[in-house]
């Protein structure tokens, strides 16, 4: 029975037939051999050959780029080869799989994380103000007038650029503005003279702190251009219980235009330190 032609093996192949099989490019290939990894021999009329041993060195080439080798080390590698640099080489491998596998895990806490922060926050529904006891909360902040969404928008990320080896998943930062008292000592809404982040992480460094203690707090849906009602609202909360504010207000952005384009879907907490 015929079960069709075998395809003979060559001893040599073109570099666009090599480019092809390996899905690396002419220029690569030529790149590798100026390098001195390939040493392709040349045809009668001047064209590349490759013979298996080149094919052998690409299929190593490959698996050590991957690996993050510079050209110089994949030389050094096929120069001098052994049992010994092969096991290095895997145990490198083994260590950056590791490396891959802690980092998504890391990423799959921080997107669970932001998942249930969101879900919880999407189920508030904005009330009578309140008071709440708080812990001490470490920030770092970034002082600036701020009169216009698109200068918000700019502090924040300034801030971030700032700190970002603290803090390297902004999605999940916890973000806040001191809102401008002299213009809100006015009634003008969404003018600030700060914005903050607060700090997960105990031991880093930080500017200032909200401290530990009993917090005036309200939350509402939509622009923030209602937020100097809403203060209004939260100081009238306040001396109706005889009570009286030991801080500056400031806002707290629970589900903001990281989450959202829609206005109304906005979630935003105002508090105030209240005195004991």
């Amino acid at each position: 029975m015929n079960y069709g032609r075998e395809e003979t093996m060559k001893d040599d192949y073109k570099i666009h037939e090599i480019a092809k099989l390996y899905g690396i490019g002419a220029d690569s290939l030529r790149y590798y051999e100026k390098r001195g990894i390939l040493s392709p021999r040349r045809g009668a009329n001047g064209y590349r050959l490759y013979d298996l041993k080149d094919m052998y060195k690409l299929t190593v080439i490959r698996d050590l780029r991957q690996l993050g080798f510079s050209t110089a080390q994949i030389r050094e590698y096929l120069e001098s080869q052994s049992v010994e640099n092969t096991l290095q080489m895997l145990h490198r491998e083994e260590e950056m799989l590791a490396a891959q596998i802690a980092g998504l895990q890391a990423r799959e806490a921080r997107l669970r994380r932001r998942i249930a922060s969101l879900t919880q926050a999407q189920r508030i529904e904005p009330g009578e103000p309140g008071i709440k006891a708080l812990p001490e909360r470490r920030c770092v902040q970034l002082s600036q007038h701020i009169t216009r969404d698109e200068e918000m928008d700019f502090i924040i990320k300034k801030l971030h650029r700032k700190h970002e080896r603290e803090i390297q998943d902004l999605g999940n930062q916890v973000i806040g503005a001191f809102f401008s008292t002299p213009e809100l000592e006015r009634g003008i809404p969404n003018v600030y003279s700060a914005v903050f982040f607060v700090l997960e992480d105990p031991a880093a460094a930080y500017d200032f702190t909200l401290p530990a203690g009993s917090y005036a707090s309200c939350v509402y849906r939509g622009t923030y251009e209602q937020n100097a009602k809403q203060v209004r609202g939260l100081y009238a909360y306040l001396e109706s219980r005889g009570l009286a504010a030991a801080g500056e207000p400031f806002e707290l952005y629970r589900i903001d235009n990281r989450d959202t384009g829609r206005e109304d879907e906005f979630l935003t907490e105002i508090q105030v330190l209240v005195h004991d």
